[in-house]
């Protein structure tokens, strides 16, 4: 969703949504689609930024996601980093999309998850749903793929 930068975003000045996610995002939307986000977030278990600066860009992400007329349901983030703790939310477990099935009723046979790492199509797997991987920072076209060939 956010440009690929090959680190980690540590401040809302490098925060940017990748351009082509929002007309794919919209297009999805007019199709019957509904948006959650699911993303671990190591960072905050390696001190490397806190909760506040995720809560802020997926606020950022929510304000631009209302004007696009995109239906961002919710944003869902693992804090978490194996080197530190142990848990069931980051991926590739699959405990945020089980929490967003449960909770939003979501039809599993018609879901799918898209991302950039291996990790998110194992998790899409673990919760019963259908996962891609596409390189990083994808192409509009790459994506609306995805969702015309399933």
């Amino acid at each position: 969703m956010n440009t690929e930068l090959g680190d980690y975003v540590m401040n809302m000045a490098d925060f940017e949504i990748h351009k082509p996610v929002i007309p794919f995002l919209k297009k999805a939307t007019e199709m019957g689609f509904s948006v959650v986000i699911i993303t671990n977030q190591a960072g905050i278990a390696k001190g490397l930024y806190g909760h506040e600066l995720v809560r802020e860009q997926h606020d950022l992400v929510k304000k631009i996601f209302i004007r696009e007329g995109i239906n961002l349901l919710e944003a869902y983030y693992c804090p978490h980093h194996p080197d530190y703790s142990d848990c069931l939310c980051r991926k590739p477990k699959s405990l945020l999309i089980e929490k967003a099935i449960a909770r939003f009723g979501t039809d599993k046979p018609s879901s799918l998850m898209i991302g950039d790492k291996l990790r998110d199509v194992e998790s899409a797997q673990g919760a019963g749903i259908k996962g891609f991987q596409v390189i990083s920072n994808p192409s509009y076209e790459t994506l609306m793929s995805l969702i015309l060939e399933r």
